[in-house]
Parts: structure tokens; sequence; C-alpha cells
């Protein structure tokens, strides 16, 4: 069984949430080759961002974000980059990055809720050499967390396009858990992630993100300010992504910051 390929992600958990301050909410990063099947020293390889924000933030413009933003695909103004942060001589990566500015796809008003999602598609041609770590690296997270209050975010991906045992470029694994969950306070709560992938024989895991860029697969912090952002006594089943978890005060996000990963099943 070989680890191939590995998907970042955050979820928040909350209850009784109360939105203030800060403006991110959490986000996802994926990406898959358009033909797995090898052709030439490069393929074309579509990468996938998603993220959430706070839709009252005040640097986004007035009025805030109604469905008409959605219905018309409106661009969430977020200037910034996912840029490559390790090995990033084995590719042709942008040294800018790529941008990040969504298209809407989601605006949520309910006032304990407050969020504005979207997503991007890019589509690189990257030599089959490349080995990179990508990542959307920022502050900061909103204000009421449990753990990690105002800090800065790290998402990132590795980007490993060297050829698996069956001779296929590999694709990361992907998920569609929803950014806010609520949860009761004070009674054991258990939540799955879920996980696919488009390799369908992979065996896939889910491990915590780490913040040890010397030992850990991406060479990158993982997890910014929110690393173990859930309450001492959660536990984590990586074969199933289940969580398993206490949430001892009200009106608290809680952070939670994860790696799924793929491995080939021999």
């Amino acid at each position: 069984m070989k680890r191939v390929l590995r998907l970042a992600f955050i979820f928040l958990s909350a209850l009784c949430i109360l939105i203030d301050g800060s403006h991110f909410r959490g986000g996802i990063i994926s990406w898959r080759p358009l033909n797995s099947i090898p052709t030439g020293s490069t393929a074309q390889i579509l990468i996938h961002q998603r993220y959430f924000w706070n839709r009252q933030w005040v640097s986004f413009p007035n009025p805030n974000c109604t469905e008409a933003t959605v219905t018309a695909q409106t661009p969430i103004p977020v200037n910034s980059y996912m840029t490559c942060l390790g090995n990033c001589s084995s590719s042709n990566y942008s040294s800018t990055g790529l941008p990040t500015i969504m298209t809407s796809t989601d605006c949520d008003a309910n006032p304990i809720i407050e969020t504005w999602a979207g997503e991007r598609y890019d589509t690189l041609a990257l030599p089959l050499i490349t080995s990179i770590t990508i990542g959307f690296v920022s502050s900061g997270w909103l204000n009421t967390l449990y753990i990690g209050a105002a800090s800065p975010w790290s998402i990132v991906s590795r980007i490993d396009l060297g050829l698996r045992p069956d001779g296929l470029i590999n694709s990361s694994p992907v998920t569609n858990t929803l950014p806010v969950v609520f949860c009761q306070r004070a009674v054991t709560v258990v939540h799955s992630i879920q996980m696919a992938d488009n390799d369908g024989t992979d065996i896939l895991k889910c491990r915590w993100s780490n913040s040890n860029s010397t030992y850990n697969y991406n060479r990158y912090d993982e997890c910014g300010g929110i690393c173990s952002g859930l309450p001492s006594g959660t536990t984590l089943t990586g074969s199933n992504c289940t969580l398993s978890f206490i949430l001892p005060i009200a009106n608290l996000y809680y952070a939670c910051a994860l790696q799924i990963e793929d491995y080939y099943n021999s």
C-alpha cells in the first residue's frame, strides 16, 4: 500500500454561534488530471479551490451577498493567491500562484451562519516530474474560535505527478463536507467526513493536520493557528474519517484541520 496524495481541508463545528470579527471560515484544495493516462512529458491538471467567508467582512462591498449574487455567479473579491510553498523547482507552477477570486456558489444570510462560499477551477499544463506543495496562507480566522481566534490560516496540498504503480497519473481525494456543522454542547458528538477519489480502488484515510514542516508530508505548516483546534479528548478514526468530541462552551466556533490521503491498493 503506497501513499500517493492528499487533500487539505478544514471544517468548522459550531453551536449557538455569534458571528463577529474576522473573515475566514475554511476551505478545500483538490486536483485531478484531465486524462489519467500519461502522454508525453506533461499533463493537464484541473485544480479546484473552494473557500468560505464571513459575508459581513468589512472588505466586501455593500450590500452583502444574496441569492441573487449566487445566481449571477458574482466573483468573491478576495485578491490573494494560492502559491507554491515547497519543492517549486520541480514544476513550472507560476511563481505568482493562482488567484483566489472565487465564483459565488452559496450565500447564507442566516444570522448565526452569515457565510459567502465560492469556488474556482484552473487548468495547468504541468510536467510529470512535478512534486510540489501548494497552499493558501493568510489571516485571519474568525474571532469566536475556541482555539486559534483571529490567527493565520494555512491550507495546503501536495501535487505529485509521479506515475502510480498502475502507470496512471494520480488524482487527489475530494470531499463535499459542509463548512459549518451545528452540534449540541456537552454531549458526545460523532461526525463523519465524506471521502471520495476518482481513482476508484485507492484506500482513503484522514489524519490530523500538523504544523511540523520538518516531518509532515507536505513539508509545510498544514494548519496555521488551528492545529489541535478541538477540545482535549477528541478522537479521530482515520479509516472512515470519523470524529468523536464533546464541545464544552456555547457561543463559539470549533475549528478542525484534517488531511485526507489516498493510498494505492497493491
